[in-house]
């Protein structure tokens, strides 16, 4: 019987995914930082089941840089979800200096290898946390339909970075305490849970991303102001006399720019004066006319989801019960008969 190893199923598996997303991309806008970070988790997968599943001692040179190569790339990642003003500032060659300096390791100090892998993996998961310490609103390129879903995501990789971390550091101490006994039986599971779940994390980030927005929309003002509620107002009667909320590819740098406002005096002026993250006040004008739409119409569920500026059945159900603690399917049902 031929051998499969473990490492080509998921490889597998995360191949699959991401045929899936390309194939929906006209739907859906994919970044290209994400497709690029799930092929390199499918690529490292193979990698290392060519390492430890055949033996092929060759692979041994090439898994470190790979591993060099993930934690810039899911930052860059990331960042391709914010628009506000410095939010790309950051230097493209420090992004790409991670796996050069594990090349020079390579020939100089090898010995140093797991060591720096495991200093790049930690540094790198505290920045996706910092880029993420504001909440949903910190992704201010994201749907509002999807921001939760992608700072869960970005919470997600920067977890898994972390795991990589510990990986590497048992690995060497079982080269140290046992040489080497237990690594094929650490990599090939253990590290395995971490690709997969960094893949899955791009995956659900990369459909958080809006569609390109129009020129004549991507209009840029000076004008600010300090009261929290003026910014409230102004944004309320832009959601209201535009039913901007409807637009399923709204996120928070688009309706600043809509607005004439900096994207963090609207994101501070709903965050104090109504106590939530800007997706949920905007979700909550969505809800609303989910049920206006349930009240008087005879659609489905799922057309009221759509014409009401959700994408997902996920994000429309959690949201729909957050806001009225009951299902849309219940809600209808006893608004009818009331």
């Amino acid at each position: 019987m031929i051998f499969v190893p473990l490492p080509f199923v998921v490889a597998l598996l995360l191949l699959i995914l991401l045929v899936v997303l390309l194939r929906n991309s006209d739907r859906v806008s994919v970044n290209r930082p994400f497709l690029a970070l799930i092929g390199l988790c499918c690529l490292q997968s193979i990698v290392l089941g060519l390492r430890w599943g055949y033996g092929v001692e060759a692979m041994r040179f090439i898994l470190p840089v790979m591993g060099g190569c993930l934690p810039p790339l899911v930052l860059a990642s990331f960042h391709s979800l914010i628009d506000r003003d410095g939010a790309r500032e950051h230097d493209i060659w420090l992004q790409a200096l991670p796996p050069f300096v594990i090349v020079a390791l390579l020939f100089l100090a090898p010995n140093l290898i797991d060591f720096a892998l495991i200093l790049l993996f930690v540094g790198y998961a505290i920045a996706l946390l910092r880029l993420g310490r504001a909440g949903p609103d910190a992704l201010d390129g994201a749907r509002f339909d999807g921001a939760v879903a992608a700072h869960k995501a970005l919470i997600i990789a920067a977890v898994s970075l972390c795991l990589s971390a510990v990986f590497d550091l048992v690995v060497r101490l079982d080269f140290e305490w046992k040489q080497g006994a237990s690594v094929p039986l650490i990599v090939t599971n253990a590290n395995l849970l971490w690709l997969l779940a960094l893949g899955l994390a791009a995956i659900v980030a990369a459909r958080a991303r809006a569609l390109p927005e129009p020129v004549a929309e991507a209009q840029r003002s000076s004008i600010t102001t300090a009261q929290d509620r003026e910014v409230l107002d102004r944004v309320d009667r832009l959601l209201n006399e535009h039913r901007l909320f409807l637009d399923e590819n709204l996120t928070l740098s688009r309706l600043a720019r809509r607005a004439s406002l900096p994207a963090r005096q609207i994101s501070g002026a709903v965050n104090r004066l109504a106590g939530k993250n800007v997706s949920q006040y905007i979700n909550d004008f969505r809800i609303a006319e989910a049920c206006r739409l349930l009240r008087q119409d005879n659609g489905s569920v799922t057309a009221a989801m759509f014409e009401s500026g959700f994408q997902t059945k996920s994000n429309f159900n959690r949201e729909f019960r957050r806001v009225t603690s009951l299902s849309p399917a219940t809600w209808r049902d006893r608004n009818r008969a009331a």
